[in-house]
């Protein structure tokens, strides 16, 4: 099969889930026998054509100079190029900038659209522009022959709206081996002796309602923010917890590194509310973190009772009092390793498409 990956900024990774999770595919997919192409931004770091044996086709990406819209011309130009292409498959990472070009995507290829999170809910957005992405969830959802929800709780919402018989097909991730202490040392920290949060500085995020919680607890321990960004919300955050044990640090991408932060945390903190399966949970959970998350149906899917579930700063504040019981912690962890390596692994992800990629050229 002739395959194509829209929809992230390309690959290898630099940016977040979509990235990844096209690049953990496309490499297997090749592997099997496929012929593979992911369009990357041109402003993406590595400009070779090639990597792992897939094919990557730089597109035009204005957004350095016109911001958000620069996205719209980004995936335009990736689905024109598509047109011409002759591919049989087309994977759709997410709709919020390409919803509008649906009905440019090539007739003679079938369109499978992974619908990511709930995008129109997402607080960072004003009503205008939360509007607008459900319509442009509609047209994604009209135009695509079959939808993934990486969520069942995804799955569910989209089932309800649609009634096009979505599938659930799941983010992966990897278990790390274990990391060098030397890693942690280069961030000034010790291993046990600090809290971890990773996430884009967004509101839908709740890093304020962890911060908040985490500040007014009793502990003293330094917090360790990844990700910061100086956007409104950002310099916001930063301005309001200047002075106590939190520290912000810009986004992180060498897998090493990260690695290293969730092995040596005491605590990993994952506030997101609105997307499906996030990969930095999954990442979490791979690296044996005790997580503190953010009470919603998205993460509850992902960690049935192995975790600690926040509503508020003051239910932080009661968790950081408690005494942690150290059997229970070590099932929670024991548990999350087990499901993770059942149900998130990448080897069994990418042959999950691979068989709806079948299905769907017969069909």
């Amino acid at each position: 099969m002739r395959i194509a990956v829209i929809g992230s900024r390309g690959i290898p990774n630099h940016y977040g889930g979509f990235e990844e999770c096209a690049a953990q595919l496309s490499r297997r997919w090749v592997i099997s026998g496929h012929e593979v192409v992911v369009y990357n931004s041109s402003l993406h770091p590595y400009s070779e054509s090639s990597w792992e044996g897939v094919e990557l086709r730089r597109m035009s990406d204005p957004e350095d100079r016109l911001g958000t819209f620069g996205q719209f011309i980004y995936d335009l130009n990736c689905i024109r190029d598509c047109r011409k292409s002759g591919f049989d498959i087309i994977l759709q990472l997410g709709y919020t900038s390409s919803g509008v070009w649906q009905f440019l995507l090539p007739s003679g290829s079938k369109i499978i659209t992974n619908m990511d999170g709930l995008e129109w809910k997402r607080s960072k957005y004003n009503f205008l522009v939360r509007r607008f992405l459900r319509w442009s969830e509609q047209l994604a959802a009209r135009a695509a022959h079959q939808m993934v929800a990486d969520n069942t709780g995804i799955l569910d919402y989209l089932d309800r709206s649609y009634g096009k018989g979505s599938v659930y097909i799941p983010y992966g991730a990897e278990v790390p081996e274990k990391a060098s202490s030397e890693l942690l040392r280069s961030y000034g920290l010790e291993s046990g002796k600090y809290d971890l949060l990773m996430a884009r500085m967004e509101p839908e995020n709740n890093i304020q309602m962890i911060l908040e919680g985490l500040v007014a607890s009793d502990s003293e321990l330094p917090v360790l923010v990844v990700g910061h960004k100086p956007n409104a919300y950002g310099l916001q955050l930063q301005q309001r917890f200047e002075g106590t044990q939190v520290r912000f640090h810009s986004g992180i991408f060498e897998r090493a590194h990260t690695d290293a932060l969730r092995q040596g945390c005491r605590s990993y903190f994952h506030g997101h509310s609105v997307g499906g399966t996030n990969p930095s949970l999954l990442e979490a959970m791979a690296c044996g973190c005790l997580i503190h998350a953010h009470d919603n149906p998205f993460n509850r899917n992902v960690l049935d009772t192995n975790a600690h579930y926040f509503s508020s700063a003051s239910d932080i504040k009661d968790q950081m009092a408690r005494p942690l019981v150290a059997t229970e912690m070590a099932l929670w962890k024991k548990d999350n390793l087990e499901r993770l390596r059942r149900e998130f692994q990448w080897e069994s992800i990418a042959e999950q498409y691979l068989l709806l990629f079948e299905q769907l050229s017969i069909r």
